[in-house]
């Protein structure tokens, strides 16, 4: 605990000159603001607001309170970055769980590290570091890389160098824009993957996108099997589900003998039971010379 209290000190006399209306600082060319942009100041969270630029909209309350108490336990240890719009006055760059936390602990202050930016610059920055979260779905990211190019105007070869993408992987998550809403609100609540998205994005036409979307999860089918489906659409203009082969299982008197068989005619022996107990015993062979070894096996037990 008393590592966190050492972490919570920080800034502690620079906060004090932020205070000071004579020293308000508004541009780097101000005196002071050496000491204060681009240092890590202990913040009064009254003064901070969230950011309107914010490109995430799902806080998990359950994820919330999980934070909020490893902070209660060990403190902030990565600041938050806030822009300075005015006297007294901050808004969030970045760090909106951390900030969220220390609010449901009435936590009075807050690390946080101090930069002038405008409204284009802070939704960049907001953008950008909010697609190298770990925990985001991809319609999330997809949103953001669009808001940098349609509000920041950056191409995808500039997000490429930017985020540190491919410019094809930048091109897939925007490409899962071009899917239905539903579809998109179904990926964001995890009912299917990107790949799933990825392969239904092959099909133009937002009726049919539906219709197998709805099939990919009444039927629980894998990515390979959305593939396959959309492929036979394309080839037959009919959205059709292949019956999903049901297996037997094989009975445990078969599981204990069957490496009896194998080891016996040296080959992996297959063995398939019906559902009435019925089944095949089927023995491979791969050459001339192999068929005779087996038919002399064969035939010495008679």
């Amino acid at each position: 605990m008393a590592k966190a209290t050492k972490k919570q000190a920080l800034g502690r006399g620079l906060s004090a000159l932020l205070k000071d209306p004579n020293n308000d600082i508004q541009s780097v060319q101000d005196k002071g603001a050496d000491k204060v942009i681009g240092n890590i100041i202990e913040l009064d969270i009254d003064f901070i607001e969230v950011n309107p630029f914010q490109p995430r909209s799902n806080f998990s309350e359950e994820s919330l309170r999980e934070l909020a108490s490893s902070i209660k336990e060990l403190g902030i240890i990565q600041p938050i970055t806030v822009r300075k719009l005015g006297f007294n006055k901050y808004q969030l760059v970045s760090g909106e769980r951390r900030y969220r936390a220390s609010k449901l602990l009435n936590l009075e202050t807050i690390p946080a590290y101090i930069r002038i930016a405008n409204d284009q610059e802070s939704l960049e920055m907001a953008l950008v570091e909010n697609i190298q979260r770990q925990d985001l779905d991809p319609i999330e990211i997809a949103l953001s890389y669009q808001r940098l190019i349609d509000e920041i105007n950056l191409t995808q070869e500039q997000m490429s160098e930017r985020v540190g993408k491919k410019r094809s992987t930048i091109t897939n998550y925007l490409r899962l824009l071009k899917l239905d809403p539903i579809i998109q609100t179904g990926m964001r609540d995890g009912f299917i993957s990107m790949g799933h998205g990825r392969a239904l994005i092959g099909i133009e036409d937002q009726t049919i996108q539906l219709d197998i979307y709805e099939k990919v999860l009444s039927n629980e089918l894998s990515v390979r099997d959305t593939e396959n489906l959309i492929r036979n659409y394309n080839e037959t203009n009919e959205v059709k589900v292949a019956p999903k082969t049901v297996k037997t299982s094989i009975p445990s008197y078969i599981k204990e003998g069957i490496g009896s068989f194998s080891e016996y005619f040296g080959h992996k022996i297959d063995v398939k039971v019906s559902k009435n107990g019925k089944g095949k015993i089927t023995i491979p062979f791969h050459s001339e010379e192999d068929f005779k070894r087996i038919k002399k096996l064969v035939e010495g037990d008679k």
